[in-house]
């Protein structure tokens, strides 16, 4: 049996050795740090690099985020950690409205629901997980105390990022005709310990035999700093409930209307409404 292989197997053997043996009231709580990166594109290169330096500054606040997962054997929660500005002393107010809400996911039911706020309303996302087809790496490598496996997978851009808004995207989709039209991928790099064998992880991420510790995703990765396993006070996991139910899917279309709305609407006089003389 070629050396991976043998790791492999040995992997899934404690897995389901580790899984069986878990109490039933087994939980633990993850906590992320994720960092991202930003293209200034053509806008960037007509600035000095102390400009760039600045914006990056001034955005830190969006590119870098903490997050915590509350996890048990099938069923999670994941929220980002408040955080105040560090110019402003404010919430970051307008980012959090193309930002992951809260989210709930059952990997037994195969369900995920995650409530949304848009310009001040309340959205409840239900929906199925993503599907995304693992790939396993034979690498491996140690994240804290625990010792990771590599895996990569290849998933639909708006099967992540159904929350999220870009102008980009309404031009690459304007200018794509019916016939060459092709589905945006996005590819991920995931690093997962079957010493915790849990299928969880966080954002939609799941479906491996083991915690995912650190995933990149397109300009972002999020990596765990840190691990409480059974915790004295243990958390209810329950999903949100509060918000107008729609599929992912429904809420794309939704802040998308809105954001060509609030394109079209600007500079137009007040009062005035479209069509009108």
């Amino acid at each position: 049996m070629r050396p991976y292989s043998t790791r492999l197997y040995i992997a899934f053997i404690v897995f389901f050795i580790s899984f069986g043996a878990v109490a039933q009231d087994f939980q633990g709580k993850a906590y992320y740090f994720s960092k991202s990166t930003m293209s200034l594109g053509n806008w960037g290169a007509r600035m000095s690099e102390a400009q760039k330096k600045q914006i990056q500054e001034r955005l830190k606040n969006r590119l870098e985020k903490k997050y915590i997962l509350t996890f048990d054997k099938t069923t999670s929660f994941f929220k980002e950690e408040d955080k105040l500005d560090a110019i402003s002393g404010a919430t970051d107010s307008w980012g959090k409205n193309f930002t992951p809400g809260h989210s709930y996911k059952n990997v037994k039911t195969n369900t995920l629901v995650q409530n949304q706020e848009f310009y001040g309303k309340r959205f409840l996302v239900k929906d199925s997980l993503p599907i995304i087809s693992w790939k396993l790496e034979a690498e491996s490598k140690q994240i804290g105390k625990y010792i990771c496996q590599k895996a990569t997978a290849l998933v639909p851009t708006a099967a992540l990022q159904w929350y999220n808004f870009s102008w980009g995207e309404i031009r690459t989709a304007n200018a794509a005709s019916d016939e060459n039209k092709g589905v945006a991928m996005i590819e991920i790099e995931a690093w997962y310990t079957p010493q915790i064998p849990v299928s969880q992880g966080p954002l939609e991420f799941w479906g491996l035999p083991g915690l995912i510790l650190e995933v990149s995703s397109g300009n972002t990765t999020m990596l765990c700093y840190k691990i409480v396993m059974n915790p004295e006070e243990k958390d209810t996991i329950e999903a949100p409930s509060k918000g107008k139910i729609v599929a992912k899917r429904e809420y794309k279309q939704i802040i998308t209307n809105k954001m060509k709305e609030m394109r079209d609407n600007r500079g137009r006089p007040s009062g005035r409404r479209p069509g009108s003389r």
